[in-house]
């Protein structure tokens, strides 16, 4: 079976195309210049998505000419079915996954499947790493989640009370580049930066540390952290803001851990491309005697790929109307059945 997912939820328009669990190509294009402005980022999205899909057709078809002559493009009419992130994610960058799987769909007549960016981040790591029943910390800009899965659904045992922290050390990112700090003669502006800079540090500077229940909340410290900016050095409050945000990952993971004794620990999401938090996690599941995974970042950036595996998984059943690929902002990951 071939299936081509594509991704848009939020700075990252991908295109991936998966058969029999196999990945044969995995585009993308992003735009993240200062942040992510919504219609812009769409507009983004649409001026490259014919540019992404046919690279990943060419890619796919290449992949498959290595086995079975003649190689080249693919064609969308050998495609079997289309997925699309279907959310969460931003709103106007919805819209164009959701708008190129209708048209690719009624033209060719193809089973169209929204899939949940959560779950698809998820799938694809236990996919990569071959981890079968994992507590799963899921971290990324939005979301912020530590989960299980029983039986056909995913299930939150805890989660960010305010904000992601992918979204906190973005911010705090900006706030700094703001002010004139940089990295590499440009601008500070995203979490990448934060951990590079905080390779730097010659100290750790107190901050607020909120952990509630199986919850954490991440809006405090970073309050906390901009007043102190221009007063602290930025390499040490980074450094600071991933010691105390991270630790308080690890505890609530901890906590579920202790609650259901899974023995296998996944991280995934675009934060666990952070080498620190790996580490932490990987250390605190070592401790407990569990094995530990975390997949390349190719498949925890957001990437087409995640969203094509994730429709393979599903049933023909669940194939959905032109009429009903819209997007649903607001797409909590328990309430995506796989």
């Amino acid at each position: 079976m071939l299936c081509i997912g594509i991704e848009s939820t939020a700075h990252t328009l991908g295109v991936g195309i998966v058969k029999d669990g196999k990945v044969l190509a995995n585009e993308k294009s992003m735009l993240f210049e200062y942040g992510i402005h919504p219609r812009k980022t769409a507009d983004h999205h649409a001026d490259v998505f014919p540019e992404v899909l046919q690279a990943a057709l060419d890619k796919a078809g290449e992949a498959i000419g290595k086995s079975k002559a003649p190689s080249g493009s693919l064609g969308l009419a050998k495609i079997d079915r289309i997925a699309f992130s279907q959310g969460p994610g931003i709103g106007p960058c919805l819209r164009i996954s959701a708008a190129a799987a209708r048209a690719i769909g009624a033209t060719f007549g193809k089973p169209t499947f929204g899939v949940n960016h959560c779950v698809a981040h998820i799938e694809i790591s236990k996919h990569a790493t071959g981890l079968d029943d994992p507590l799963v910390l899921y971290v990324s800009g939005g979301n912020t989640q530590v989960i299980i899965k029983k039986g056909k659904y995913y299930r939150v045992l805890g989660e960010t009370l305010d904000v992601g922290i992918g979204n906190m050390l973005d911010v705090f990112a900006r706030d700094l580049g703001s002010r004139g700090v940089e990295r590499d003669g440009a601008k500070v502006k995203n979490a990448r930066d934060i951990e590079m800079l905080a390779l730097k540090a010659k100290k750790y500077v107190p901050l607020p540390y909120t952990v509630k229940g199986m919850d954490a909340s991440f809006s405090g410290m970073l309050t906390h952290a901009q007043r102190l900016a221009g007063k602290e050095t930025a390499e040490d409050l980074c450094f600071s803001m991933q010691e105390t945000g991270y630790a308080s990952l690890c505890e609530v993971t901890e906590r579920a851990l202790a609650l259901t004794g899974k023995k296998q620990v996944l991280v995934c999401g675009g934060v666990a491309q952070n080498k620190r938090l790996q580490g932490m996690v990987k250390e605190m599941a070592k401790e407990w005697g569990c094995e530990f995974g975390v997949a390349s970042n190719e498949y925890n950036a957001d990437n087409g790929a995640m969203i094509a595996y994730v429709g393979t998984l599903m049933g023909r059943t669940r194939a959905l109307p032109i009429s009903k690929c819209v997007p649903i902002q607001k797409y909590r990951t328990d309430q995506f059945g796989i």
